[in-house]
């Protein structure tokens, strides 16, 4: 598959307020698919598990299975590498630029 085909699954993923917000809720630690069915009341486990699935073909998550349960994983890696290509250039200018002006209207 193609780097842009890759982009497109991922910013596809996260362009979504709800896979977002599973992903916040798996950033401090893992969770299995229940758990995260029951910090989501709102949403039914089959759309749960179908936000989880969109999040799989991404690779924003990792998934292991360890007998009935499915735990989640929150794989950082593809958000680091768009980071990377479309952030991390410009944000070290921008820090050093915003760093002086705030100096310049302190001083």
């Amino acid at each position: 598959m193609s780097n842009d085909a890759e982009n497109d699954r991922i910013f596809k993923a996260l362009s979504n307020f709800r896979r977002r917000n599973i992903l916040d809720a798996l950033k401090d630690h893992p969770q299995t698919t229940g758990a995260l069915c029951d910090a989501f009341p709102d949403l039914d486990r089959c759309t749960v598990m179908q936000h989880l699935n969109v999040l799989e073909e991404a690779d924003l998550i990792i998934v292991k299975r360890d007998g009935r349960e499915r735990w989640n994983y929150l794989n950082p890696m593809p958000i680091k590498e768009i980071f990377d290509r479309w952030i991390g250039q410009y944000a070290g200018p921008t820090v050093d630029r915003l760093s002086r002006l705030k100096g310049q209207l302190e001083g």
